[in-house]
């Protein structure tokens, strides 16, 4: 179950990449948002804080929270966002088709990947995303059956990580991310708009619990031209 200021974060997000606050502007005062979110003022800072780190708003003395410029096709690396979550927070106008779904008993890859024994139950799910009718995006996803018990076809058709939190109650944490570029799979050229001898970017997660279990070991196979890769750092004075 999400907190109430992870809520109003999300609600925020979701505002900003549809445009109601754009760059440059503030967003209204705390004391305001408590009021409109019927919330406290730590809770408001909570989510306030969340924004920040995230590089969606830069605090500033006297003025308040001032919206920095965020592109509406940015996909962000650092956080653990599902595709979902991403889609209703910047405005796109996507479609998801859930190309295979199978419930396996782990194999040695599948197991290593998960750092599960081999033979536990494993799901396996492949999904095509098509923005503005082009097939851009292929996930291919590997869930540990023990530790997200219930997952089904249907439930992969919209938001796996809503049935994960609300559905059974758990919170996810973090995740480990690489990047790196190959050339388009057999795969990818039967499943994306994308030619043979292509590139593809992919993003390989591992994603945890709150209490460290991994539980999704993800391939995210996207097509460069039509997304940019993007971070954002804080200074941190160790």
């Amino acid at each position: 179950m999400k907190s109430k200021f992870q809520s109003i974060y999300q609600q925020l997000v979701k505002e900003i990449g549809a445009g109601r606050y754009v760059a440059g502007e503030t967003l209204p005062s705390e004391h305001e948002l408590t009021v409109a979110f019927n919330a406290s003022r730590e809770t408001i800072r909570k989510a306030l804080n969340l924004l920040s780190e995230h590089g969606y708003i830069q605090k500033i003395q006297g003025k308040g929270s001032v919206v920095l410029d965020v592109g509406r096709l940015d996909f962000p690396v650092s956080g653990v966002t599902s595709f979902q979550e991403l889609n209703q927070a910047l405005g796109i106008q996507a479609e998801t088709e859930v190309i295979y779904f199978e419930e396996l008993s782990a194999d040695q890859d599948m197991a290593t990947k998960l750092e599960i024994s081999e033979g536990e139950p494993v799901f396996s799910v492949a999904r095509v995303r098509t923005i503005d009718g082009e097939r851009i995006i292929l996930d291919k996803d590997l869930f540990s059956g023990a530790s997200i018990p219930g997952l089904t076809k249907e439930q992969s058709k919209g938001s796996i990580y809503r049935f994960i939190e609300e559905d059974l109650g758990l919170s996810i944490s973090f995740a480990k991310k690489e990047i790196v570029v190959e050339t388009a799979s057999a795969e990818d050229v039967a499943s994306l708009d994308v030619e043979q001898g292509h590139y593809i970017v992919v993003v390989r997660s591992f994603t945890y619990l709150d209490d460290a279990t991994l539980f999704q070991y993800s391939e995210s196979r996207h097509r460069p031209d039509r997304f940019r890769f993007v971070d954002f750092a804080r200074r941190n004075k160790i």
